[in-house]
């Protein structure tokens, strides 16, 4: 029995860290696609495109064994739900990421959004869920290597700051409503139902705040495709699926990581240079990793 607990963790582990990767590489097509269609029309046509993958998806999954459908009316009614306010949390964050990076650095904005690592954990706290000694370690570890890695952002806190901040916060609820709902309902479902919020929300902000084209999406094709089917349809269903058998303050840390393959991609594919300051930032990452990865520490019990 622990060993196959154990093995559904190391499973769920590989797949957040695969999921970490994917959202790194990801900042190269957002930034792309975002410049040149807008960031609300870049992140509603994904998230549509992510949702139409995944419902089209679901007759073949279903049949082998991938997916179920909602065994009864209570079952429905909860994976509409928490597909839904999966969806709102992460509609809210995804486009005040957006807003706020007009205001800010795209340095700093890595550090404070990631800052959901320290929020997930409060919010367990909220809902009664221990914390053990280590996994805070990890999260005191992981905040200083996120500094070091983006260390080069500018001082002071402006008003792009707090709208990032709201956005850490959002993407901590919506790592909190995955744990809760994951367990409960088809997992492809859940994701599925979230993209189409994310969606279907977008769609008004597109036309009344930009002038989405045509044009202009089939110029970001490739971007739009990666973010849209890797970043957005397999990435945060391997979020959902793995948060089954993985602690959400473990989850986060993983999650984190995704800060180093964007640096990653940066210096792959955009020429940018790593500095020993981003090495040693990323040496913390994944010392916090570690630590949230260990077992819990025992207390002796008095001798009597």
């Amino acid at each position: 029995m622990k060993q196959t607990t154990h093995r559904r963790a190391l499973t769920g582990n590989l797949l957040l860290l695969l999921a970490a990767a994917i959202w790194g590489f990801a900042f190269v097509a957002q930034k792309s696609g975002g410049d040149s269609m807008g960031a609300l029309t870049f992140n509603g046509t994904r998230s549509l495109v992510a949702a139409v993958g995944l419902f089209s998806a679901l007759p073949l999954l279903d049949r082998i064994g991938l997916s179920r459908p909602p065994a009864d009316k209570q079952n429905r009614k909860q994976l509409w739900l928490g597909g839904f306010l999966c969806g709102l949390a992460l509609f809210a964050a995804t486009n005040l990421q957006q807003v706020g990076l007009l205001f800010t650095d795209v340095s700093k904005s890595g550090f404070i959004t990631t800052l959901y690592i320290v929020l997930v954990p409060l919010l367990g706290l909220l809902f009664g869920r221990r914390i053990g000694l280590l996994n805070w370690l990890g999260v005191a570890l992981a905040v200083a290597g996120l500094y070091l890695l983006c260390a080069r952002g500018e001082s002071g806190v402006n008003f792009g700051d707090v709208l990032l901040l709201l956005c850490a916060l959002l993407f901590a609820v919506q790592i909190m409503l995955v744990d809760r709902f994951s367990p409960r309902v088809d997992n492809i479902r859940l994701s599925a139902i979230q993209f189409l919020t994310v969606g279907v929300l977008n769609l008004p902000l597109m036309f009344i705040f930009e002038q989405p084209s045509l044009t202009a999406m089939a110029d970001q094709l490739g971007a739009l495709l990666y973010a849209a089917l890797l970043s957005s349809g397999v990435a945060y269903t391997l979020q959902i699926v793995a948060q089954k058998n993985t602690e959400p303050t473990a989850a986060s840390l993983l999650m984190s990581l995704e800060s180093v393959f964007a640096m990653l991609a940066g210096w792959l594919l955009l020429g940018d240079s790593l500095l020993p300051i981003e090495l040693l930032g990323c040496g913390l990452l994944f010392a916090a990793i570690v630590l949230a990865q260990l077992p819990p520490i025992k207390r002796k019990e008095p001798k009597v």
